[in-house]
């Protein structure tokens, strides 16, 4: 019986350990130097990249993001993190690779779009018209 309750205790700390773990990891996106080091290989500046990138966020970023990226989308409210200000200087700080690597891999909810937007350069091109949604 004293095995029994010890095996309890223990399981019992684990579970609230990697509870506790999970939510602190929730707070941060790591991403690795590497992703960040990713050079875009996209024209930034083609106008017609641009109409291409704000089309494809139209398509799968809005709902979430909202029109101005603020994170106000119509589905905002149904998912559990923080959907991000696109406009903010912490967010537009990042690198472009860095961008890239969130788009495709996602995390939470934020879907993987490796698969959704399975081109490389489409998620470029994103990339490229997230930095539009600058103040």
């Amino acid at each position: 019986m004293k095995n029994s309750t010890t095996w309890m205790i223990y399981i019992s700390l684990s579970i609230g350990l990697y509870s506790f773990t999970q939510f602190d990891q929730s707070t941060d996106w790591d991403v690795p130097e590497s992703a960040k080091n990713v050079k875009n290989p996209t024209d930034k500046t083609d106008k017609e990249n641009l109409a291409i990138g704000k089309s494809i966020y139209s398509k799968h970023c809005r709902s979430c993001h909202g029109k101005e990226g603020y994170g106000d989308g119509t589905k905002a409210k149904e998912m559990n993190g923080e959907m991000g200000d696109f406009s903010s200087e912490e967010f537009q700080s990042q690198t472009d690779g860095a961008l890239f690597y969130k788009t495709t891999t996602g995390r939470e909810d934020m879907p993987i779009f490796e698969k959704k937007i399975s081109d490389p350069e489409d998620r470029w091109l994103v990339v490229n018209y997230l930095r539009t949604l600058k103040e």
